[in-house]
């Protein structure tokens, strides 16, 4: 980590944290901000249903709602970007304050509700992309929807043109109701309306499913089988929790989903799972406490062909994206692993 980057993280810490965030996010539209160095290093490079990726770390949704800075988060070596979320229109989401640390647990409780500047303006930030990156973005609903599975689908179509992938996101647990579409009818209708919307663009669309991590064996059974009659592409796992246990910091009695570090076993054993019940033929993409090469490692031998970040990089700033490829490359060459794609779930079964 540079001196400008660790003086930039502690004046931010100092902020309110949705007001640090915006500013972070507008200093990287600046330039102001040190950009990773490239890590070069072939076993990095991997597919991820059928999308070709330098390397396997990506940035989850909601680090950039809007889309609005692609471009330099496009030059800070992730494998891939996920935007969003986004509703087909735009919603201020839920009261403020909805953003906290949890600075001794290296976590954050968020309830922000899907605030976005709706489709049709992160469409039009989509259309000017770079085209050299891997670009997704995770569809949400608007909260006074009369029909939320069909949100889905519209969204979709605004945006679709411009997408690499999108991400059927009923996980969220900030939008009253949202996970009850989780529920195997309502999941499977929810999808084939997107996947009749996929249908109708011109270029191809992979479909993924983001899914919670406070499921039991059965519902993520039911879900993993409905995702794959479906043909969803491949399922993020997971979402944040509603879950709070063993935390140290005063935040944690704060109402909204938990991310980062206390997310990461809980997260591992619903990857495993999802590994186990798709038989290791769907891809699945990791999500929750990766904030080092180590546990980006670990979800990769859960079952995950790729991860991604966001909390994280509150608290370690961009140059933790270069750091994680290092030490993944690292962990790869030392147990004799030529490629990520040949340690993908060789280590599901200690997660139980």
């Amino acid at each position: 980590m540079s001196v400008i980057e660790r003086a930039g993280l502690a004046l931010l810490r100092r902020m309110d944290p949705e007001r640090a965030h915006g500013l972070a996010l507008g200093a990287l539209r600046a330039g102001l901000v040190p950009l990773p160095a490239p890590v070069r290093d072939a076993r990095l490079a991997t597919e991820l249903a059928g999308l070709s990726l330098a390397n396997p770390v990506g940035l989850a949704a909601g680090f950039d709602k809007n889309a609005v800075a692609l471009g330099p988060l496009a030059r800070a070596r992730f494998g891939f970007l996920e935007v969003g979320a986004a509703t087909p229109h735009p919603q201020p989401g839920n009261p403020r304050p909805r953003l906290f640390r949890l600075p001794e647990d290296r976590a954050v409780i968020n309830r922000f509700g899907f605030n976005n500047d709706g489709a049709e303006a992160i469409a039009q930030r989509l259309a000017a992309r770079p085209r050299d990156a891997v670009i997704g973005l995770n569809l949400g609903a608007n909260k006074d929807s009369p029909d939320r599975a069909a949100d889905y689908a519209a969204v979709l179509r605004i945006c679709g043109p411009h997408l690499d992938f999108a991400t059927v996101n009923v996980s969220s647990p900030n939008t009253g109701g949202l996970r009850d579409l989780q529920g195997g009818a309502a999941l499977a209708g929810l999808l084939e309306g997107v996947m009749a919307a996929r249908a109708e663009l011109a270029r191809p669309v992979r479909i993924f499913l983001k899914v919670a991590p406070d499921l039991d064996a059965d519902a993520l059974a039911a879900i993993a089988g409905v995702a794959c009659a479906a043909g969803v592409d491949a399922i993020v796992a997971t979402n944040t929790t509603i879950a709070r246990e063993h935390l140290k910091s005063a935040n944690s009695v704060e109402a909204g989903g938990l991310s980062g570090a206390p997310l990461f076993e809980k997260s591992n054993r619903i990857l495993a799972q999802l590994s186990r019940e798709t038989g290791g033929e769907m891809p699945l993409i990791g999500v929750g406490g990766v904030d080092s090469g180590a546990a980006a490692y670990a979800k990769i031998r859960a079952g995950a062909s790729a991860v991604q970040l966001y909390t994280g990089l509150s608290y370690q700033g961009l140059s933790l994206v270069g750091r994680i490829n290092r030490d993944l490359a690292a962990c790869l060459a030392r147990d004799g692993f030529a490629r990520v794609a040949d340690a993908v779930g060789t280590g599901r079964d200690t997660w139980s």
